[in-house]
């Protein structure tokens, strides 16, 4: 079992940054792809970005738009979201998710384990 905690959420204002962690424990996440997705009140779920295990391989969403950039450290078994620039429409909550066999990075189907989210909200 993977047990991930979400941390870094709060209120900002248009144009702030804020920097989303994803702590695991219970194993480590060096085998496994690691996922940011976030959910808008009244909408879906929606993939944000995601990175291999080994860091090689990165995802983004057309909307971060250079904006977002996910990384990873092993050591510490935690992942990192860098949000700037930030925008009304990023208002959402943000959950990590980790897979050890994930096909399509985008799908939040492939994903074994989930956060229980950290709240984003940005005004304008």
């Amino acid at each position: 079992q993977v047990q991930l905690v979400e941390s870094g959420g709060g209120l900002v204002q248009a144009g702030d940054s804020l920097r989303l962690s994803c702590a695991a424990s219970g194993r480590t996440l060096s085998s496994y792809t690691m996922g940011w997705f976030r959910q808008a009140p009244g909408k879906e779920r929606e993939f944000v970005s995601a990175v291999s295990w080994s860091g090689a391989s990165i995802y983004y969403a057309d909307f971060t738009k250079g904006r977002f950039t996910i990384s990873r450290d092993n050591a510490q078994n935690t992942v990192y979201l860098q949000m700037n620039s930030l925008k009304p429409e990023d208002t959402a909550d943000y959950y990590c998710a980790a897979g050890r066999s994930v096909r399509r990075v985008v799908s939040s189907t492939g994903y074994d384990y989930w956060g229980q989210g950290t709240q984003v909200t940005v005004s304008s």
